[in-house]
């Protein structure tokens, strides 16, 4: 919702400014709301961080964010200014329950999500998903064409 790229931005920004270090950025992809298409196209890049938080501090961190840029509880999937998600850290897996939230790293739709997959191989193509070990290439090729083609780099 909003100026989705200025949102994308200011995130970017506020990340930086609680000691998490920006590696890589991708570039910006855009696809259509989900399950209801008829709402706002989504924007979503990947970024690889480096922290010396801890996961629980950094989920903390990137909620606190999320508040900071604007967002408010809504319905689930419904539009939002700013979502942040954890698709993998330090290539363990991780099931936490932090304060309200349940929190399980890697992100356990992340292998059938085209606006993860392409824009976390356009920044670590030779990423391998700490579960199954699966090879980034190897989740792409699994994606429905649909999914593919029906997504935008801006």
């Amino acid at each position: 919702m909003g100026d989705r790229i200025v949102n994308i931005e200011k995130t970017k920004n506020l990340i930086l400014f609680n000691r998490i270090n920006i590696l890589k950025s991708s570039s910006f992809y855009e696809t259509s709301s989900w399950p209801n298409t008829k709402l706002p196209k989504y924007l979503n890049i990947v970024l690889k961080i480096s922290t010396s938080l801890s996961l629980p501090n950094l989920f903390l961190n990137l909620k606190n964010i999320e508040k900071l840029i604007g967002r408010i509880p809504g319905p689930k999937n419904s539009p939002r200014v700013c979502d942040i998600d954890i698709i993998d850290y330090n290539q363990k897996n991780y099931s936490l329950k932090i304060k309200n939230d349940f929190l399980i790293v890697p992100h356990s739709r992340m292998s059938v999500r085209n606006f993860v997959l392409l824009p976390l191989f356009e920044i670590c193509n030779d990423w391998k998903h700490p579960n199954t070990r699966q090879k980034i290439t190897e989740l792409m090729s699994k994606l429905p064409l649909s999914s593919i083609t029906g997504i935008k780099v801006l």
